[in-house]
């Protein structure tokens, strides 16, 4: 499969494009806080600006872009993207980037993320045979890791050492490698069918809430899922100001605190193939969600910036990311297990949508709570937010899967015309 160019090129255009996204997740927080002088209100609000399109977009964007080529939708993503952060970047090295920019910026930014995220999901079923989807897919997902440990890491780096500008520059680059390494697959992809009417569109949505609601199953995932994305989305929003302002951390140890968690999801990733089979799904679900999530509780003691703080935020981010990335391949295993083939894609979307659907709403409350209460305060209750998804999940059917996934129950309900 190495050896067809349109795979190496979506490959590479895919890597490009996560080392952008990681680098700019970082990159614009630092430059607000930083160059701009934002305060937690404000911070909060920036991000949840950034997270709101996943709210508003998601299901609307996978209905459209299934009547669309994913090649021209990644590659018009990209380019809007770049040229997005390019003018951000230029207008910081003049002293014109206020943060009313920036929030322009980060929206054209967040939704152009979802259109070129929902067109990538569906882009390698389109571009190899069936037999390759199992490799093509762990060398995709390889990639997102190391973008996950390279990203943050240089981001931090080059706003430490050169400024934040510059930094920003380096994600619209990666943007525009993205967008001509995408541009170079040439097999010719299926010509989807026009977009469906919008009643039939709303229809499948329709369809796709309503399966995921009457499964249990997939209700406790959308209900765990939501608990810890809203209170992830807090917490992050005070831990951007906690390392910098609190710990007086520079740039760079705050990119490679980041970075920590692209290791431990790299072991998760291993561990979900052994573990569950050994254990039973429910306990790895629950004690890695309760391990990972939980890791964050030691944060709130440290003081300083000394090298024992530095390791323990390493460590922190390992153990966040290795227990996030065993619940995330769990849960995707154990959904696709009771989902029906023709209603993947939409119980997919569905549970995307409810669960990142809270993030703008926990950003503010981590902006807000910053405010009123300080960081270390609300770090503490944040991170203790996070393990309200362990809890769910134990109290539910979930905990008590076993080591062998669960058979859906009928077929699917039919789209109707």
């Amino acid at each position: 499969m190495w050896r067809d160019a349109d795979f190496r090129s979506l490959w590479a255009g895919q890597t490009a494009s996560q080392l952008g996204e990681h680098t700019s997740l970082l990159v614009l927080p630092l430059f607000a806080v930083l160059t701009l002088d934002a305060g937690a209100g404000e911070l909060g609000v920036l991000r949840a600006v950034g997270q709101a399109p996943i709210l508003l977009l998601s299901l609307l964007v996978g209905a459209w872009v299934d009547g669309w080529r994913t090649r021209t939708v990644m590659a018009v993503a990209d380019a809007g993207r770049a040229l997005a952060l390019g003018a951000a970047a230029l207008a910081g090295l003049l002293g014109g980037l206020g943060l009313p920019a920036l929030f322009v910026v980060v929206l054209a930014v967040g939704v152009l993320s979802v259109f070129f995220d929902v067109a990538y999901q569906s882009s390698l079923v389109r571009l190899v045979r069936r037999d390759q989807l199992v490799r093509g897919n762990s060398a995709l997902e390889g990639s997102r890791s190391a973008a996950q440990i390279g990203g943050p890491a240089l981001g931090g780096a080059l706003v430490s050492w050169l400024s934040a500008p510059f930094a920003v520059a380096t994600g619209a680059l990666f943007f525009a490698l993205s967008f001509l390494s995408i541009r170079r697959i040439r097999r010719g992809e299926p010509v989807p069918g026009h977009a469906e009417r919008p009643v039939r569109t709303g229809r499948r949505i329709h369809e796709g809430l309503r399966f995921v609601v009457r499964d249990t199953s997939l209700r406790t995932v959308c209900l765990a899922s939501a608990a810890f994305q809203f209170s992830f989305a807090a917490l992050m929003t005070v831990y951007l100001l906690f390392l910098p302002r609190e710990l007086h951390l520079s740039g760079t140890v705050v990119g490679l605190s980041l970075a920590a968690t692209g290791p431990g999801a790299l072991l998760g990733a291993l561990l979900a193939a052994r573990l569950p089979g050994r254990f039973g799904y429910g306990v790895v679900l629950v004690s890695a969600a309760a391990l990972g999530d939980g890791a964050f509780l030691w944060v709130p003691a440290l003081h300083g910036s000394s090298a024992a703080t530095v390791a323990v935020l390493l460590a922190v981010g390992f153990v966040f990311g290795a227990g996030g990335q065993l619940v995330n391949v769990t849960v995707m295993a154990v959904r696709q297990a009771v989902t029906p083939d023709g209603m993947q894609g939409r119980a997919a979307a569905t549970i995307t949508f409810v669960g990142m659907g809270l993030t703008p709403l926990g950003s503010l409350l981590g902006g807000y709570l910053a405010q009123e209460w300080g960081l270390r305060a609300s770090l503490l209750v944040t991170a203790a937010g996070m393990l309200l998804s362990p809890v769910v999940m134990a109290l539910s059917p979930l905990a008590r899967l076993g080591r062998t996934l669960p058979a859906h129950a009928g077929p699917h309900l039919p789209a109707r015309d």
